[in-house]
């Protein structure tokens, strides 16, 4: 039996199977569905195309001639194929889905494993080869300054006045809205550099601070634009390079028979 065809070339099982093993007897095993269930089914569909994804990977890393530093068995690829310059899916790690590899597994936070797909994500952040290949495919894709400023548009919110006071024994910084109404009115009002007693407080206004409430939103748009250009390159790869064969379907296709929602 095989894993699914990469470029028409064969992709064994066993990497599958080791897989499944691992996760089965791994820490974890408790919350994976009953074997030979509907739903373990549907898992065994799922780590396959983890695997298919990381195995299509290597070879465009390959192909590419990308760095990749890796340890542990033979991947999925490579015991199809003749060794290459990259390497590395393995088998027998504990988490769902990841691979031996170096410097060791990468970790998606949440936003960042939704845009992606679960399947995806896994990938990414159990192989080497699919990070080297997500840098290479995304590394020139930046927000226009169209898209920051239509962001901010749509997020920002005005800055955040701050009063730099001195007082009778030091300095300090304060929201207005904090301070005394007595005393943020007397300094309202005061001439530029006077100083104000109200009551038993003692302060001069030394200079009025707009705080920006919004950070540079380019990184935050530059990692999501990457992400979804990835996910666009990956589904065509994945569509002219593979071809799955049944059993082993992608579990959201609703022509295989384990594809339905129940209560």
């Amino acid at each position: 039996m095989i894993l699914g065809l990469l470029d028409g070339r064969p992709l064994p099982r066993t990497v599958l199977d080791e897989r499944l093993a691992a996760l089965r007897n791994g820490p974890r095993s408790t919350a994976l569905p009953r074997p030979g269930s509907s739903e373990d089914r549907q898992l065994i569909r799922w780590v396959a195309q983890v695997l298919l994804t990381e195995a299509l990977c290597e070879a465009v890393a390959a192909e590419r001639g990308l760095s990749v530093t890796a340890s542990g068995p033979a991947s999925v690829a490579a015991s199809a194929t003749a060794p290459g310059p990259a390497s590395v899916t393995a088998s027998g790690n504990a988490s769902v889905a990841a691979s031996a590899t170096a410097p060791g597994p990468a970790r998606l936070d949440q936003q960042a494993a939704v845009e992606l797909g679960s399947i995806t994500a896994a990938a990414y952040e159990g192989s080497a080869p699919v990070r080297a290949v997500y840098d290479s495919v995304t590394a020139e894709i930046e927000p226009t300054p169209a898209d920051v400023a239509h962001y901010r548009a749509l997020t920002g919110r005005p800055p955040v006045t701050r009063w730099h006071l001195v007082l009778p024994d030091g300095t300090f910084e304060a929201d207005p809205d904090t301070l005394p109404t007595a005393l943020a009115e007397a300094l309202r009002t005061a001439a530029p550099g006077e100083w104000v007693t109200v009551g038993p407080w003692t302060a001069l206004l030394l200079a009025t601070l707009a705080i920006p409430q919004d950070p540079d939103p380019a990184p935050a748009l530059r990692d999501a634009a990457r992400r979804a250009a990835f996910v666009r390159w990956l589904d065509r790869e994945r569509a002219q390079r593979l071809t799955l064969v049944e059993g082993l379907e992608h579990p959201g296709d609703p022509a295989q028979p384990d594809n339905h929602h129940r209560h």
